[in-house]
């Protein structure tokens, strides 16, 4: 009998460790110019995920992007941009020409990271988590091209996912962040 209790006890202890899943503030990225990225410093606020390219017919969504970051970011919104070149090459430049680009054509000011991949074997982690439910525990979801977005929330959690071809000041989006 003791045995089975104890055996019992390992069990429901190494249920419960698997069953918690990472969280967002979990995360910790390089930004476009190098510097180690805490997502942990957002913690109480709520984060739009994008993935981004610059020679996409998606690519004038960082002017929406831009007004929505202008207009809601700050205190309690912000944006996170992933440029990624998994998608008909389009985005071919290294991070030192994707930031220029960003500002120069589009005044970029919400937080760009490094170039990455957001599909694949060779998928960045935290897209690992944003696109498997047995990950972030609320939804599988697939970036179908440039421009998909995902909301987090306050939280940490995984909130939502967005369509690349769904503008990001769209009623939803706007809705989500209490507007």
């Amino acid at each position: 009998m003791k045995h089975f209790i104890l055996l019992l006890t390992a069990v429901i202890f190494g249920l419960t460790a698997t069953a918690q899943k990472m969280n967002f503030y979990d995360f910790k990225m390089t930004t476009i110019d190098g510097k180690e990225f805490d997502f942990a410093q957002l913690k109480g606020k709520k984060v739009m995920i994008v993935n981004t390219a610059s020679k996409c017919g998606l690519t004038p969504q960082y002017t929406s992007l831009e007004e929505l970051y202008k207009e809601f970011g700050g205190d309690k919104f912000v944006i996170l941009g992933f440029p990624a070149n998994n998608f008909a090459g389009q985005e071919p430049g290294d991070n030192s020409h994707i930031a220029e680009f960003c500002q120069k054509n589009y005044g970029v000011t919400f937080q760009m990271f490094e170039k990455i991949s957001v599909k694949g074997a060779d998928k960045a982690p935290l897209y690992d988590w944003l696109t498997h439910k047995d990950k972030n525990g609320v939804a599988d979801a697939k970036v179908e091209w440039n421009f998909h977005k995902f909301l987090i929330d306050e939280n940490g959690n995984w909130s939502k996912s967005i369509a690349s071809a769904t503008s990001p000041v769209n009623e939803e989006i706007l809705k989500w962040l209490g507007k």
